[in-house]
């Protein structure tokens, strides 16, 4: 389908947003697994199809990474996300991802990620602010697509994480000369299961126990999560050996930051579920 050159300024039709997020995606499943693209190339199809400026497309390809930003997901690194949306491009992803449930269940990242640097993998934890309101389109969309529930049923994302957390850990240890203190980390989710509170026993260079709770997102580091009872009733009673450790952006550029209790400082805390029974 081609678009008439007319009415530039005009808002975006839901064949063009249908058309441009298409593109977007492939792009970004480039990006994903390492194939080369250009995206000045990708922008020029989409100007001469639809008859628009290159600010033009290149604004609303920063719209979609803002919206898919808020629901979790990747977004192209080039395309810092803009959030003067049209209301028309959620229903457009909706329709988007309604359709592609293998975007929705995200790939993990191959087990070849290279690790980075120690100190470059470690960065500061977002500052707590209070929630802005977000269009209620928006807000149907993040529920429909929720980031948290997404990231909690994906076992394999999951499993990577810790795996890449573990040899955080030991690259640590080992270029603090403890490398004693590395073999004896455990992966404590993988041998005893999911109960103790955290996902893995390491050390810091001194000795001292750190209880470590991993949890993983291809999204950006303000992606929400969840907390388990246990978990937050571990960190309430060894706050100086407990930490939670939040990978992000998983699926391009690995980044951690890292919580410490009482968690309340750093975090807003909601109850999402009643645990319903018939008895006590």
């Amino acid at each position: 389908m081609t678009w008439s050159r007319s009415g530039f300024g005009r808002p975006w039709s839901d064949d063009e947003l249908d058309a441009i997020i298409a593109d977007y995606f492939a792009m970004l499943d480039a990006e994903l697994l390492g194939r080369p693209y250009v995206k000045s190339r990708h922008s020029a199809a989409l100007m001469e199809r639809m008859g628009r400026t290159h600010r033009s497309v290149e604004f609303k390809h920063q719209n979609i990474s803002a919206v898919l930003e808020e629901l979790g997901f990747p977004w192209i690194q080039g395309y810092k996300p803009k959030r003067n949306y049209q209301a028309a491009i959620f229903g457009a992803i909706d329709r988007y991802l309604s359709a592609h449930g293998d975007v929705v269940h995200e790939r993990v990242p191959p087990a070849t990620i290279h690790l980075l640097r120690h100190a470059a993998v470690f960065i500061d934890p977002p500052t707590l602010k209070p929630r802005s309101e977000r269009p209620w389109q928006l807000e149907r969309l993040v529920r429909k697509f929720d980031p948290v529930e997404r990231d909690f049923r994906n076992r394999a994302l999951g499993k990577a994480g810790e795996e890449f957390v573990i040899e955080v850990e030991r690259e640590k240890l080992a270029k603090t000369e403890r490398p004693d203190l590395a073999r004896r980390i455990r992966w404590v989710a993988a041998e005893d299961g999911d109960g103790a509170g955290y996902d893995i026993l390491s050390f810091e260079p001194s000795g001292c126990e750190r209880l470590i709770e991993v949890k993983t997102t291809n999204g950006a580091a303000r992606t929400p999560f969840f907390l388990t009872r246990n978990e937050y009733e571990v960190a309430s009673a060894r706050p100086d050996s407990w930490r939670l450790y939040r990978v992000h952006l998983f699926a391009q550029s690995p980044r951690i930051f890292t919580i410490k209790p009482p968690l309340n400082a750093t975090i807003h805390l909601h109850p999402e579920t009643w645990r319903a029974s018939f008895g006590e």
